[in-house]
């Protein structure tokens, strides 16, 4: 795996701006580290099923259509720009209540879209955002719950256009 060398911008403008005064004798300490995948990390081209293993481990999925709305398109035009939207009558507040919502698209190269964390203060759990989709695909919704509980429902959208980058097709 290629690691590639980071720097943190601060550290950077702090150099920058230190080697600019010129002060002598002060050499800065700049923080360096190497990417890599650990724990909550995707992976380069990550299945959908690591996506979800690495989310959510094996707890089990309970379907959410009594619960939960996922509104999108039947067919996308234009796949670099797909309104999404995400409404449940799950409590945000409580002692079982909706912590987070998951947006995927199973046949993305990076199928986790998004992640979205609610509070007692959020009020309801609703989401409505656009999305970048490569092609006709399954996008599931997933809300978790703060007592470890899963609840999904999923939708599935043809696209015209595709809006990512596809991998070289052999």
């Amino acid at each position: 795996m290629d690691t590639a060398m980071v720097m943190s911008r601060r550290n950077f403008l702090r150099g920058a701006a230190v080697a600019a005064v010129g002060l002598p004798g002060f050499i800065p300490t700049l923080a360096v580290s190497a990417q890599s995948s650990g724990p909550g990390f995707p992976l380069p081209d990550e299945s959908v099923e690591s996506t979800i293993k690495r989310l959510f481990g094996h707890r089990t999925f309970q379907r959410g259509d009594d619960k939960m709305k996922l509104e999108l398109p039947l067919i996308a035009e234009d796949g670099g720009n797909v309104a999404v939207t995400v409404e449940s009558s799950l409590p945000v507040s409580g002692p079982a209540a909706v912590s987070s919502i998951y947006i995927i698209a199973d046949k993305n190269r990076r199928p986790l879209l998004a992640k979205f964390s609610f509070t007692a203060d959020s009020g309801r759990a609703f989401v409505s955002t656009a999305v970048r989709l490569a092609t006709s695909t399954d996008v599931r919704a997933v809300a978790e719950m703060n007592d470890g509980g899963l609840f999904v429902v999923s939708k599935h959208v043809r696209v015209t256009i595709s809006g990512c980058d596809l991998p070289p097709q052999s």
